[in-house]
């Protein structure tokens, strides 16, 4: 006798392929069956797509992100969405002093775009109905012959024959096939806001200029880029126990913002500027990440993807990418294993496994060469070719 026989999941809604989370790498796996013609359903706790910010600038890698776009039938509709100028990149010291600055080189191998951007454009791609919002899920478990049954927050429940994990960091289908957590990484951010930046905030405007910005020293740095609407979007970034944000009232916003510089004395004026010249709340976030290399044995009917997988630091810029890449791998590998979904989940994870190890190796080597003693020459070196 099947599970999907007996008579308490009888009357139990079915999808094939049920995807928990509807960000980047979730939305371009749906893409991907959908143009294969295959259904996915996508289930996601935000009350709808416009129920938050989705924020930030994404520079999209011609082997990762561009790849999965093109698997997806969207590319050419994303270079079109793609922020002219975006790849420019400025190095400062402490001080202020400018030591790299690099133009947009026009190449579009790492081409700028919105997140909201990209997501919306996803999300545009599908069906209606595809996502179903306002719908939390709260725990899976294992039936027979690799299905699952999932348990949403208002207590409905639906049985699928495939599971992913798209859910990000704190991912609750991580668990069916890993005991793995997210630690600490030792460094927090707190983000920032300019609006109108050019009107309003010349000073950080050119400071910043039409990409992004490194002004580093030791044990911390600002990292801001500009966004398509204009702003600026700022993290300060600080080497500190996992508690140091705990001691800092967010809720007055000018009393964050002293004890936010207050890590940056000495620091020029030009600089302490991008938070202190904020609008808005400033934002806290402790940077976890995933054991590099995490893995797990071949469980049957569930696999994960994107941070819910590999979760890193954000240093190496392949966060976003990776999630698009995972999508359209996972995709792809359905696809061509029709009725063999451990074939094509084993063939997925093969290549996600030591594509994600390389990866987070490198984000966590660039996060200790950012915030190195010297920063932020070994930036620079990095660069400029010139190695450690």
């Amino acid at each position: 006798m099947t599970t999907g026989s007996l008579p308490h999941l009888r009357h139990l809604p079915h999808h094939p392929v049920a995807v928990v989370g509807a960000g980047l790498g979730g939305l371009t796996l749906a893409r991907v069956l959908h143009v294969h013609g295959i259904e996915a359903a996508l289930f996601d706790l935000d009350a709808s797509a416009d129920a938050r910010i989705q924020g930030g600038m994404l520079d999209i890698h011609d082997d990762t992100g561009q790849a999965a776009l093109r698997a997806a039938g969207l590319h050419e509709e994303f270079l079109t969405r793609v922020h002219s100028g975006g790849q420019a990149v400025r190095v400062l010291d402490r001080y202020g002093a400018v030591r790299l600055a690099e133009p947009d080189d026009g190449t579009g191998g790492r081409p700028e775009t919105d997140r909201g951007d990209l997501r919306a454009l996803l999300l545009g791609s599908l069906p209606a109905g595809t996502v179903r919002w306002g719908a939390k899920v709260t725990g899976a478990r294992p039936l027979d012959g690799g299905r699952h049954r999932v348990t949403l927050a208002d207590g409905t429940e639906f049985t699928t024959d495939v599971l992913v994990g798209a859910d990000g960091a704190w991912s609750r289908v991580r668990p069916l096939v890993s005991a793995a957590r997210p630690a600490y990484t030792g460094v927090s951010f707190v983000e920032a806001d300019l609006w109108e930046a050019d009107a309003r905030h010349p000073v950080s405007a050119e400071v910043v200029g039409g990409g992004m910005l490194f002004a580093l020293g030791p044990g911390r740095g600002f990292l801001a880029h500009r966004e398509t609407d204009g702003s600026l979007h700022v993290y300060a970034a600080v080497v500190a126990p996992e508690d140091w944000l705990d001691g800092i009232d967010f809720t007055d916003t000018e009393a964050a913002k002293a004890a936010v510089l207050k890590e940056f004395d000495g620091w020029d004026e030009s600089l302490r500027a991008l938070v202190g010249d904020a609008d808005g709340a400033l934002v806290p976030r402790r940077i976890h990440a995933l054991p590099a290399g995490h893995r797990w044995e071949r469980v049957p009917g569930v696999t994960l993807l994107g941070d819910a997988a590999h979760l890193m630091s954000p240093f190496a810029g392949e966060g976003a990418n990776l999630a698009l890449i995972d999508g359209a791998d996972l995709g792809l590998a359905l696809a061509a294993h029709p009725g063999d979904t451990e074939a094509a989940l084993a063939a997925y994870e093969s290549r996600m496994f030591p594509r994600a190890e390389a990866s987070a190796t490198d984000s966590a080597h660039s996060q200790s060469l950012l915030f190195r003693t010297d920063a932020p020459q070994g930036l620079v070196n990095m660069f400029t070719g010139r190695g450690d």
